[in-house]
């Protein structure tokens, strides 16, 4: 019988939240946290899954129809999709799939599992294309999010599909640049309170988008890709009071992103400047779009007190975790400082090199 294991790491998010939904760059990194999916061939026609870390089990037929499809059910979903490009189920498995990723915590335990699935499908019944790291990816984001028509980026799907720390265009004129520099230090801190996603993303994302829109209808040209922080005075003098700050926080994160990216390029970055640019980032997530929570304030302050270089909420916020910086010989400290802070827990992790597969035999 055929075995094949299909891992997937989850993420973090350095630079660059609340912005791929506008088609901003954003900078993320593989953590060697993962999803396992392990199948093994069961000579029937139908998966039989099993989800052991949330107590979850399920069979899908390999002959669905798709007539209807629950929102959120990204297994189905998935399946959809892959069948627009010929990679349709011919056998059945019976599918575990666990891991050590905190879930619903910002790490991206939903994408890495979609993303482990479909590799796995394609690695069991090929695909009418040449398979590589952002074809994965790239089906993962359009099963999770093109087909259900939800408010997330590309960043979750790419940055688990390519690994390593990667830099995402994430707008229309997409592109991705992998960043090989080794980052020591990081830290996730958990804060035990479930992340908001859809809710949030979603009237974040509009808001943002009549901002920009307001700015349009008086400068014809104007692009949030291309505004510039120094021009912002300009802009905030067209957008509605209560939408000030929506296009504040997409100008200037933009803005952080890009300095942050010009740091990483370096043949030797200043990790320090980088810390300093993710506190930065933080305070407008925090004070701006107000994404947080006291214990994920409080745990920002723990890990800062400790000596972290920087600290910032990950993810689309209410809750969930945050990414740490620390300086060499002072990853204990920080972790213990987040803990001392409200973190339910909190780890060192390093960067991973992508989804892939393990075994198939």
């Amino acid at each position: 019988m055929k075995k094949i294991i299909s891992l997937a790491p989850g993420r973090t998010c350095l630079f660059g939240d609340h912005q791929d939904y506008l088609g901003l760059p954003v900078i993320a990194c593989a953590i060697n946290r993962k999803i396992q999916l392990t199948a093994v061939e069961n000579g029937l026609q139908v998966f039989n899954i099993d989800k052991p870390d949330i107590n979850q089990k399920r069979t899908i037929s390999i002959h669905e129809d798709f007539g209807h499809i629950e929102q959120g059910d990204h297994l189905m979903h998935a399946l959809k999709v892959l069948k627009r490009y010929n990679c349709v189920p011919n056998k059945g498995y019976d599918i575990e799939i666990k891991g050590d990723l905190p879930i619903n915590a910002g790490t991206s335990s939903s994408s890495a599992v979609v993303v482990s699935w479909v590799n796995f499908l394609i690695e069991a019944f090929g695909i009418d294309t040449e398979v590589t790291p952002e074809l994965i990816s790239q089906l993962s984001y359009e099963s999770e999010v093109l087909e259900q028509k939800a408010p997330g980026g590309k960043m979750d799907q790419y940055s688990i599909g390519l690994g390593n720390i990667v830099f995402i265009e994430t707008g229309d004129d997409f592109s991705f640049e992998v960043i090989n520099q080794p980052l020591q230090g990081i830290i996730i801190g958990e804060s035990g309170i479930p992340k908001e996603t859809v809710g949030l993303l979603g009237e974040l994302r509009e808001k943002a988008k009549l901002a920009i829109h307001a700015v349009k209808s008086k400068i014809e040209d104007f692009d949030i890709k291309t505004a510039k922080r120094k021009n912002l005075e300009e802009y905030l003098g067209h957008v509605p009071d209560h939408l000030k700050g929506y296009l504040y926080a997409a100008v200037v994160n933009h803005d952080i992103t890009q300095r942050a990216l010009s740091e990483f390029k370096k043949t030797e970055p200043d990790f320090q400047r980088i810390g300093r640019l993710m506190n930065e980032h933080h305070d407008i997530l925090k004070n701006i779009l107000k994404i947080t929570v006291p214990r994920i304030d409080d745990m920002i302050e723990g890990a800062l007190n400790a000596g972290a270089y920087g600290a910032k909420i990950v993810g689309s916020g209410g809750g969930g975790s945050i990414v740490a910086l620390a300086p060499k010989g002072k990853e204990l400290q920080v972790v213990e400082g987040i803990k001392e802070a409200g973190g339910i827990n909190a780890y060192e992790v390093s960067v991973d090199t992508g989804a892939r597969i393990l075994e198939s035999t």
